[in-house]
């Protein structure tokens, strides 16, 4: 059996629901349409990088393994 504290979990779960409480805070001081338009510049932000990296990538040649090449056993004589 493993032991665990039984405080551990307990804490993030409570951090969490106070993140979550503060996203519901801004949203209701800042307005919906300002809430939603900063999503959507986010959004925007995140499709831009992924593109340029997708772009960037797309140059790089892939690399490939080079192929085995059957070496000849040596033919000695045994003594």
């Amino acid at each position: 059996m493993s032991f665990r504290l039984h405080t551990a979990k307990p804490k993030l779960a409570l951090w969490m629901l106070v993140a979550a409480a503060d996203v519901v805070l801004l949203v209701a001081s800042l307005g919906l349409m300002t809430m939603l338009l900063a999503i959507a510049g986010v959004a925007t932000v995140a499709v831009a990088a992924a593109g340029t990296w997708m772009l960037l990538r797309r140059g790089v040649p892939e690399r490939r393994v080079p192929a085995r090449v059957a070496v000849p056993v040596s033919n000695r004589r045994r003594m």
